[in-house]
């Protein structure tokens, strides 16, 4: 089941990936195409995800992992294993009939279906599909293609689950992600809630990877029950959000009645909400000054005239105001660094504001933001540090790394 109505409630259950040899598939060329910065060490980020989801586990959070459910779900229904593979492929741009055949035996090979699922995340080369000798001799295309070329490029990416879907009340927004390079990350989730046992017919869907606006889980807030942030940034798109609200508000089993679009500059330093807004406490959020002078807030509700429309109205005053007048309740909120210029840049970069609640006032941080974390415990918030020495590298803090599946009440 799905059930998280807000960022701070006891987090009872969550979903993770941890990095594999996809991240050994990266080279200083294929960077900027794969949304990383620098090449992590995949030994030492292990051990940091470990460490990262063993704080989940002493905190009495069950951590579930996409590969173990994706191996689940073919497990459970092995009819689907073909289409699974072939949609893989479509997805991935083999184009050449040939090599989408034989890359087509080759994963259909595999009897260990998370042996087969850790491949389809870690890229696929030339050199790993069987070539006949003779075929090649008489192929102008297997002549040329390199031996260390990839058919499908890796998926590095993965390992922040908190954007291929996001968790809503008792349903889910799947998302089209905004890169080509990460849009085949919803293959999983799309298999995993239309076949998992756990899953399938048992949550709604606001939203399908199939629509052609890009919306991303970093993007998406739960204030409360009825309360949703949306981030409109460099990677959700203000018509993703628009289709999400008309679909929400139809729907009787979904409660949420107001989403807040949040506009921030489009930048890859702010690439989604999530990166510089998040809430630590009942009435407590941290954020990223640098947002602060062109942040814009759009309150949209149903249209009382018009059931099948909705109604936007810009909000006026301050981020507080505005979401004091949401929660009820007096709001305080903390800037990264204590607010210094150079400190919140250089912590903001290395996601000082991508904390994690995992219980009212407790929150997981990366350690590098030192200063972030002292200002955080200054208001009485409870600070797990985890090392992110190799993590960080992707720009992606613990909420990026973590999908809540369930929160209490």
């Amino acid at each position: 089941m799905i059930h998280v109505t807000s960022e701070i409630k006891k987090l009872k259950k969550v979903l993770v990936h941890r990095p594999g040899k996809e991240l050994l598939n990266l080279t200083p060329d294929t960077l900027g195409r794969l949304l990383f910065d620098d090449i992590p060490y995949l030994k030492v980020a292990i051990q940091e995800h470990d460490e990262f989801c063993q704080i989940l586990r002493d905190n009495d959070i069950e951590v579930v992992y996409l590969e173990d459910l994706m191996a689940e779900t073919l497990d459970y229904n092995p009819q689907i294993k073909p289409s699974f593979i072939r949609q893989f492929i479509y997805e991935a741009g083999v184009k050449t009939p040939k090599y989408k055949d034989l890359l087509f035996e080759y994963l259909m090979s595999f009897e260990n279906n998370k042996q087969l699922v850790l491949k389809t995340m870690e890229g696929i080369k030339v050199s790993e599909v069987h070539r006949n000798k003779n075929d090649i001799e008489h192929s102008l295309v297997d002549q040329i293609s390199e031996e260390t070329k990839f058919l499908a490029e890796p998926m590095p990416n993965l390992y922040f689950t908190r954007d291929p879907f996001a968790s809503v009340g008792n349903g889910i927004i799947l998302n089209k992600m905004y890169s080509i390079t990460r849009s085949r990350e919803t293959i999983y989730a799309y298999y995993i809630f239309n076949y998992h046992p756990d899953y399938m017919d048992k949550v709604d869907k606001y939203y399908d990877r199939e629509n052609p606006f890009s919306i991303e889980g970093g993007d998406v807030l739960n204030i409360n029950d009825h309360v949703l942030a949306i981030g409109i940034s460099q990677r959700t798109s203000a018509e993703a959000i628009d289709i999400v609200a008309k679909n929400m508000f139809k729907d009787e089993n979904c409660k949420i009645d107001t989403i807040l679009a949040f506009k921030i500059p489009e930048c890859r330093a702010f690439m989604h909400l999530d990166t510089v807004f998040t809430q630590i406490d009942v009435d407590k959020f941290t954020y990223h000054p640098g947002i602060m002078e062109t942040l814009e807030v759009f309150e949209i509700t149903k249209d009382d005239e018009n059931p099948e429309d909705v109604k936007v109205i810009k909000k006026e005053g301050s981020l507080e105001n505005i979401l004091e007048e949401y929660l009820g309740i007096d709001v305080t909120l903390i800037p990264c660094a204590g607010g210094d210029k150079i400190a919140s840049e250089r912590e903001q970069w290395n996601d000082g504001t991508n904390t994690l609640a995992i219980a009212p006032g407790v929150v997981v941080v990366y350690n590098r933001n030192n200063i972030t974390n002292d200002v955080l415990r200054e208001h009485g918030i409870k600070v797990i540090e985890m090392n992110s020495a190799e993590l960080s590298r992707g720009r992606g803090g613990p909420r990026c790394m973590s999908m809540p599946l369930e929160r209490e009440e």
